[in-house]
């Protein structure tokens, strides 16, 4: 059965989408995982997708009309040129790269108008994506969920969705601030839906600088609260590095990036491999 992990964190710009596709190259690309990976992306602003596919690929597919999320959330209405059947689960995964049958990484892509499912929603659309992927359960090994920064019906799908959040934070004042809230937000589902809260498998530190002393006053107030919340702080931190950028212009993960320094490598596969003891991987 695969492990589903939501990268959530109610701030943008704290590296989700760039996190997302390195963990599922990480898994999938090594030899020592040979993991069989699925990016679902769920946020409209379909940054993971981009990355993932390249612009060309990408706009083709929405040229094509091809099944997106949007198509997740939209199968069971009559909105004008969506299907009103429902989805057959392999027509909506799109193959990113495959070595062999035992290692691949494939994707859901996202689009733009996804962001008008959020608006009016329509029967048990925070169903829609679990269901989805329990008929693709036995396909893959890790499924990664890139989140929206903002709480929406697609956040609950997440919720529903997961085995576990991943939450990255930047060490800096206005990143920290969306960790309460994500905190309330997990209690809130827990008690509307009479489920248990989604196990939180970590808290990491993404893009760090050691900048001093806004960084450390960060840490330690993310520290704080993490203790509150009992959720886990990874000891492995992923630096700032211009090579990430980069390395989604190249549609490739940092550690085949031109000219990425290897300590930047070796500092994400620390952290990959720490994070992979923590979801039973």
């Amino acid at each position: 059965m695969a492990i589903t992990v939501a990268l959530i964190n109610m701030k943008g710009g704290v590296g989700k989408s760039t996190l997302a596709v390195n963990i599922a190259w990480h898994f999938a690309a090594y030899t020592k995982w040979n993991k069989r990976v699925l990016v679902a992306d769920l946020d409209p602003q379909f940054n993971a997708s981009q990355y993932m596919l390249g612009t060309q690929q990408y706009e083709n597919i929405i040229k094509e009309k091809r099944p997106t999320m949007w198509n997740v959330f939209e199968q069971y209405t009559r909105t004008p040129n969506v299907s009103s059947k429902k989805l057959i689960p392999d027509e909506v995964t799109h193959r990113v790269i495959k070595w062999s049958d035992s290692n691949y990484i494939d994707l859901i892509p996202s689009q733009l108008e996804l962001s008008n499912s959020v608006k009016s929603s329509k029967g048990p659309m925070h169903e829609y994506l679990s269901r989805l992927l329990k008929k693709l359960d036995d396909k893959y090994d890790l499924i990664v969920i890139d989140c929206a920064p903002t709480e929406s019906i697609l956040t609950i799908a997440a919720y529903m969705a997961s085995d576990y959040i991943l939450i990255p934070v930047k060490p800096e004042y206005l990143s920290t601030i969306g960790m309460p809230l994500l905190g309330e937000s997990l209690t809130i589902f827990a008690e509307q839906y009479n489920r248990q809260p989604v196990e939180v498998a970590g808290i990491v530190f993404n893009g760090t600088t050691n900048y001093s002393p806004e960084e450390i006053t960060a840490k330690r107030e993310v520290r704080k609260l993490a203790k509150e919340k009992t959720w886990y702080v990874f000891k492995n931190e992923i630096p700032y590095s211009r090579s990430y950028p980069k390395g989604a212009r190249e549609g490739k993960p940092i550690f085949w990036t031109s000219y990425a320094r290897s300590e930047q490598a070796l500092s994400f596969r620390n952290f990959a491999n720490e994070f992979a003891e923590r979801i039973s991987l």
